[in-house]
């Protein structure tokens, strides 16, 4: 009679007849797999090494800078001790002179910062050795900071001028910040 059926199937219908559908799992190539990893593994720790490199010529540039600073502030220290400490041993005048300059020996002595200076600007010096040496460094720079705020502890509690305390202040902020900076180091 020549009229046409329309039967609509769906998918999952068709499905359900046997044969219809197979699945089969493809062998995999364990050589070519593991060689993919490898591959994957090998850029992955390449860019973390980069990023590591990229960090650490950054942390170097900030402490390096930072030393600059510290010992710039020991330069003004070092210009006003001797200025502070006469001040402070004439400012008692009320005994003889012989008297006065033995006082001043021994008060000068007493409070003379220049050992610690000495000794605070030989730790930056090796602190910089130490920044741009290959291989992990970071213990051995947190000991030289640990000597640098002891240098700089003993050159504020010696000394009573304002501007030196001051500088001694600003000297451990930086110290400070340097160590910060160290504990991101290997």
């Amino acid at each position: 009679d020549g009229q046409r059926v329309r039967m609509d199937y769906k998918a999952t219908d068709l499905a359900r007849f046997p044969d219809v559908l197979t699945v089969e799992k493809q062998e995999e190539d364990q050589d070519t797999v593991k060689e993919q990893l490898l591959t994957a593994l090998d850029l992955a720790l390449a860019d973390f090494s980069a990023m590591r490199e990229r960090e650490g010529n950054r942390l170097e540039a900030d402490i390096l800078s930072r030393t600059d600073v510290v010992e710039a502030l020991v330069a003004q220290v070092e210009v006003r001790s001797p200025e502070a400490k006469m001040a402070e041993v004439l400012q008692n005048t009320q005994i003889d002179e012989g008297r006065l300059l033995t006082e001043a020996a021994i008060f000068a002595d007493k409070i003379s910062v220049d050992e610690e200076t000495v000794r605070l600007r030989s730790h930056l010096s090796q602190l910089r050795e130490l920044i741009t040496q290959e291989g992990p460094v970071g213990r051995k720079l947190d000991f030289l900071i640990q000597e640098c705020n002891r240098e700089a502890n003993t050159i504020g509690s010696k000394c009573s001028d304002i501007e030196i305390v001051r500088h001694v202040v600003d000297i451990k902020a930086e110290i400070e910040k340097i160590r910060e900076q160290v504990q991101n180091l290997e």
